[in-house]
C-alpha cells in the first residue's frame, strides 16, 4: 500500500463511536451503497453499535478498519456468514474519497485481509451491489468478481436491484 502509515486492523466493541461517524460517512457518501438509510443510522442506539463494532473478531465475521495516522478512520470493510451453503458475504465496504485508487492501494488492502479471513469459512466471497453503482461493480470485477446473473430486490428500494458477484478464493499457499 502507498501510504504505509495506514492501520488495518479488526474492529472491537470499543470502536463504536467511530463506527458509527465512518457508516454515516458511508452512507452521505453513496446512499445506494447501503441498506439502510441516514435516518435509520442515526436512530440505532449505542448497545447495536458496540455489538456492530464486536463483530470485528466475532465468530463467523470479520469488519476491519483501516486508520490513518492522526487517528481518522479512512475505510471499513466486513464479511459474515449468514447461511453456511453460501459462505462469507462481502458487506459494509467504504474506502474515504481522499484515499481511493488503486495508486493508494487501500481498497486492496483492506480486501485483502477480507480475502484471508474468507479463505478458511468456505473459499467464496460473495457480494450484492446496486445495479446502478457501476463503478463498484467495475471495481469488483478488477478484483477479480464476476457477476453470477442472480439479483435481489434493493432493500430500500423495490423498483430497484442488487446484482451478486462472487470471487472463488484460492488457496493459502502452505
Amino acid at each position: 500500500m502507498k501510504n504505509d502509515k495506514i492501520v488495518i486492523r479488526p474492529t472491537a466493541e470499543a470502536d463504536w463511536r467511530e463506527i458509527r461517524e465512518q457508516r454515516l460517512e458511508m452512507i452521505n457518501d453513496t446512499p445506494i451503497a447501503c441498506s439502510e438509510t441516514d435516518a435509520d443510522a442515526m436512530a440505532v442506539d449505542e448497545t447495536e453499535w458496540r455489538r456492530r463494532g464486536a463483530q470485528g473478531s466475532r465468530e463467523g465475521s470479520i469488519t476491519v478498519a483501516a486508520i490513518a495516522e492522526n487517528g481518522n478512520w479512512v475505510g471499513t470493510m466486513a464479511s459474515y456468514i449468514a447461511d453456511p451453503s453460501v459462505g462469507p458475504l462481502l458487506v459494509g465496504v467504504y474506502v474515504n474519497p481522499d484515499f481511493r485508487g488503486a495508486d493508494v492501494g487501500l481498497t486492496d488492502a483492506l480486501l485483502s485481509a477480507i480475502e484471508v479471513w474468507a479463505r478458511n469459512n468456505g473459499g467464496r466471497l460473495t457480494l450484492h451491489v446496486h445495479e446502478a453503482n457501476v463503478n463498484a461493480q467495475r471495481a469488483y470485477s478488477k478484483r477479480g468478481f464476476e457477476l453470477t446473473g442472480h439479483s435481489a430486490e434493493y432493500s430500500l428500494d423495490a423498483s430497484s436491484r442488487e446484482v451478486e458477484m462472487t470471487k472463488e478464493l484460492m488457496p493459502a499457499a502452505v
